[in-house]
Parts: C-alpha cells; sequence; structure tokens
C-alpha cells in the first residue's frame, strides 16, 4: 500500500511538470524552436542517466519492428513539442495546452478504423463536445487577435500527438522508461534535424535564460519523465486516465495566474468542453495504454 501511494503521487507530481512546461518556457527568450532542442538534449542525457543508475532492464534485442515503431512515434514527438512551443509563444500556453489536448480525442475517433475499437454512443457525444470546445477557445481566440498560425500550429501539436499515440501502440515488447528514453532519442534527432536546416545547431543563450533551460531540460523533462513511467505502471487503468486530466488544467489555471492570460465565459465554457469531452469519451471504455505527451 505505501509503493502504491508513492506511485499516486509521483504519478501526480510527473503531470504537474508537464503541466507547467509552457510557464518555464515563457522565462526563454528565445525563439520555440531553440526551446525545443534545448529541452531535448538536457532532457536525454538526464533520463539517460537516470535509466543507467536505476539499472532498468534493456529489451530493444530482436524486437526491431517495435523500434521502427519507436522512431516513428519520437519523430511525432519531435513535431508535437515544435509546433506546440510555437502555440505558446502565438496564442499563449493555456489556450496552445488545450488544442493540443485534442490529440487523444483524434485517436479516439480513428481507433475504429486503425485498432478496430467499437464506436460507442458516449465516444460520439464525447467527441462532439470537444469539437464545440474547440470551436470556443478558437472564437475567443480569434476575438483577443490571435494568430492564425498560432491556431493552426496548436492544431497540428494535437495531430502529431496522435500520431505519437498511435505507433506508440504498435509498441508491443519495449515499455516503461526503455520506450520513453528511446522516443526521447529520435525526438532529439528530429528537432536537431530540423534546426540544422532551419538555422544552425549552434546560437548564443542569454544569462538570465540558463536557470529556466535548465529547469525545463532537467526537472520538467528528464525528471518529469522518470516519474511518470517509473509510476504509471503500478498504478490502475482507471486511475491513469482520471488523474492524465491534471495536465491540461493545471496548465490552463497556472498560464491564468502566472501569465495572467484571460480567462473569460466563452473561454471557460471552452475549457469545460474539451475537459469534460474527452473524459466523457475516455471513460467510456478501457485504455489500454497511456502515452507521453508534453
Amino acid at each position: 500500500m505505501p509503493q502504491e501511494r508513492k506511485s499516486y503521487w509521483n504519478y501526480i507530481a510527473g503531470l504537474l511538470l508537464f503541466g507547467s512546461n509552457g510557464i518555464v518556457a515563457s522565462g526563454i527568450a528565445l525563439d520555440s524552436y531553440k526551446i525545443v532542442y534545448l529541452r531535448c538534449i538536457i532532457g536525454i542525457t538526464v533520463l539517460l542517466l537516470l535509466f543507467l543508475l536505476t539499472r532498468q532492464k534493456r529489451n530493444v534485442k530482436g524486437y526491431e519492428r517495435d523500434l521502427c515503431f519507436l522512431a516513428i512515434s519520437g519523430a511525432a514527438m519531435g513535431g508535437n513539442w515544435l509546433f506546440l512551443y510555437e502555440a505558446y509563444q502565438q496564442i499563449g500556453v493555456g489556450t496552445a495546452s488545450l488544442l493540443c489536448y485534442c490529440g487523444p480525442v483524434i485517436v479516439m475517433a480513428l481507433a475504429p478504423i486503425l485498432f478496430h475499437e467499437k464506436l460507442t454512443l458516449h465516444k460520439c457525444l464525447g467527441f462532439l463536445v470537444v469539437l464545440v470546445g474547440v470551436f470556443l477557445i478558437n472564437g475567443q481566440a480569434a476575438q483577443e487577435g490571435k494568430t492564425l498560425w498560432g491556431l493552426f500550429c496548436g492544431g497540428m501539436s494535437a495531430v502529431m500527438y496522435a500520431v505519437l499515440v498511435i505507433a506508440n501502440k504498435k509498441v508491443t515488447h519495449i515499455v516503461g522508461m526503455e520506450n520513453v528514453l528511446y522516443q526521447l532519442l529520435f525526438s532529439t534527432v528530429t528537432v536537431a534535424i530540423f534546426l540544422l536546416f532551419r538555422e544552425g545547431l549552434f546560437f548564443s543563450i542569454p544569462a538570465d535564460a540558463w536557470r529556466f533551460v535548465l529547469l525545463l531540460g532537467v526537472v520538467n523533462t528528464g525528471l518529469g519523465c522518470y516519474l511518470y513511467f517509473s509510476s504509471i505502471g503500478r498504478l490502475s487503468v482507471q486511475s491513469v486516465a482520471v488523474l492524465g486530466y491534471l495536465e491540461p488544467f493545471s496548465a490552463v489555471v497556472l498560464s491564468a495566474v502566472l501569465l495572467r492570460e484571460g480567462m473569460s465565459l466563452l473561454r471557460l465554457l471552452g475549457v469545460g468542453c474539451i475537459l469534460g469531452g474527452a473524459m466523457l469519451a475516455e471513460m467510456s471504455g478501457k485504455k489500454t495504454r497511456s502515452s507521453f505527451s508534453e
């Protein structure tokens, strides 16, 4: 029982760290692409050290098919972060986080085709409610003069999240921390290639930004992934699914409190529709696997 309680707290801590990513990134005066690159480099270094120190089992040999899907999933993770962090800067942390969280609903909508899962009435209703929430959020963003590019990036982050989850569902043998380690490795390679062709891998970092860079890479990414994946296997499927909504909820609350992002009635309704609709759809059936997002 004490071990289970510890796993709950570790999982919640990991979710809250992920939810604060946008807040931490707001203190780094760099392009979103450079922030993602630094996060990947530092995060993979920390996670690799934790993987070695905790003597995790390596299970990749003989499972080349799984590794291929992890490469696709990792590339999608890199794309998800590139779009998401650009959306943070363009339309705000709260709005970007909510749009990104439509990713799981896209997976649910495609599940009957890709995984032959039954499309229930609850899932259909949940999907419709989420669409209403997206419409409300986008309408509010348009009223505030948010850029179409920012809204596009927020939507694409959800699409990349869906690709990440779908590819990861094809992985059957490489699980846990080893799974996310390879994903983060392929994500780092993807982001590095993108930045190399865009403007190069070497750039200066403002002196006052280093503390936020290290916080995002070491704590939010490295430690956050460790807390998340070291605990998720010890919790029930229902607990993982329900507690998982702390991540987007905390992102919205923290952005409103710390970044003073507006919280109008229209936006509150959008928040309620997206989170409520996603929960309605997800709770209608068992969630077989959880995947890393932010």
